[in-house]
């Protein structure tokens, strides 16, 4: 099952310059911008099952093969609502002159803003959560075309900058990665869960595992049932396929980050290695979208929740909001520094060890990742290299 929900919104420009608006700033600058007055309003549907290349388009069903279009005027007027079909989509923005256009940022989302703006159409992604505060009454998908067209006009609306398809190709890499991960894990949980049963344990870890893989390649342990044990070999096998997969994923993320100077640079950062290096250059399209480091690091979802009130700051656990990839790397990546200063002292790092000396070292480990997320941040704006703090530099 496949699911795809981008909407689109676009903005046509008037024949008459004297017919567009004044500094309705949406490009969220305090200043303005001068925009067309007609807004048109594009839903991409929703894809379920599988779809092949032969189909026809009579065997589609008409919800879930057509594109919503929905238009106001300058005075906030209905003017259009309409379906495309999916290959009627770009000959319909190829037809208006350059537009601005709103994406909801779902999946696909990307690709169509790279498609639109070599159109010359000018394009904005929206997250969801943004858009879904606009949707009046019902959920439909002329409801949610209709959010769109109103919330890309907010001034103080925030956008995601457009992948490119290298960065994008670097998120498959690292996705595909981590899902690899995950199943080696679950294989390796299953070859545990089932030899227990049998009364055959190893120790939690790496050597642990091979304990059991020599106990199943041993024809004369009897312990282990003849189809026990050829069940039990074939996710022994599944297992070295991952792991050897999993180490050509990592021969490619190594080739990639030498290959990139901002990555290069990310990695003199402590805590910071090929792996969170590459993800932070794949994921963060435009460094400079975000105000400040508290920012970036609130994006990432490493800043305590908020639920003030009445003037009195409540601040709970960490929202964990955000990427969960990109958080778990820079949290490991602080937990890696960690575990070295109390290895070597921490007398070089006094921050570091106030912070250890009240609180515990996953607090710590929290609280570091933060810091590294904003040291991140600045380097990559600024267009520098990791400057050693005074106290480290002596």
């Amino acid at each position: 099952m496949v699911a795809l929900c981008p909407f689109l919104a676009a903005e046509r420009t008037s024949g008459n310059s004297a017919a567009m608006s004044e500094s309705d700033a949406v490009d969220g600058s305090s200043t303005g911008t001068r925009v067309p007055r007609l807004w048109e309003q594009l839903r991409l549907p929703r894809f379920g099952g599988a779809i092949h290349a032969d189909d026809h388009d009579n065997r589609f069903r008409h919800a879930k093969s057509v594109f919503q279009v929905h238009g106001v005027d300058g005075a906030g007027q209905v003017f259009i609502r309409r379906q495309l079909k999916r290959r009627s989509v770009l000959a319909f923005f190829q037809k208006l002159p350059p537009c601005l256009v709103g994406i909801e940022a779902c999946a696909s989302a990307h690709h169509w803003s790279r498609e639109l703006q070599a159109l010359g159409h000018k394009v904005r992604l929206i997250p969801p959560a943004y858009v879904k505060p606009y949707v009046k009454r019902q959920k439909n998908d002329a409801a949610d075309a209709e959010a769109i067209c109103e919330a890309v006009t907010r001034a103080n609306m925030r956008f995601v900058p457009t992948k490119t398809p290298e960065q994008q190709s670097g998120l498959v890499l690292h996705r595909t990665r981590h899902l690899f991960i995950r199943q080696q894990t679950a294989v390796i949980n299953a070859i545990r869960a089932h030899l227990a049963e049998f009364g055959i344990v190893a120790p939690v870890g790496r050597h642990g595992v091979e304990e059991l893989l020599n106990v199943l390649a041993d024809p004369n342990d009897k312990r282990v049932p003849e189809i026990a044990r050829a069940c039990l070999s074939a996710l022994g096998a599944q297992l070295r396929r991952i792991k050897e997969q999993v180490l050509e994923f990592d021969r490619l993320i190594r080739a990639w980050h030498r290959s990139d100077e901002m990555s290069m640079r990310l990695d003199e950062a402590p805590g910071v290695g090929p792996v969170l290096a590459t993800a932070v250059v794949a994921t963060v399209a435009d460094p400079k979208s975000f105000r400040s480091g508290r920012n970036f690091s609130a994006w990432i979802g490493i800043v305590p929740k908020q639920h003030s009130s009445g003037g009195k700051n409540r601040l709970g656990n960490i929202s964990k909001q955000g990427d969960r990839y990109l958080r778990g790397l820079f949290v490991a990546g602080a937990l890696a520094v960690i575990r070295y200063a109390k290895i070597h002292g921490t007398k070089h790092r006094p921050w570091l060890t106030a912070l250890l000396a009240r609180r515990p070292t996953k607090v710590a480990a929290i609280a570091l990742a933060n810091k590294l997320a904003r040291m991140v941040w600045a380097m990559m704006v600024k267009g520098e290299r990791y400057k050693e703090p005074v106290a480290l530099a002596a």
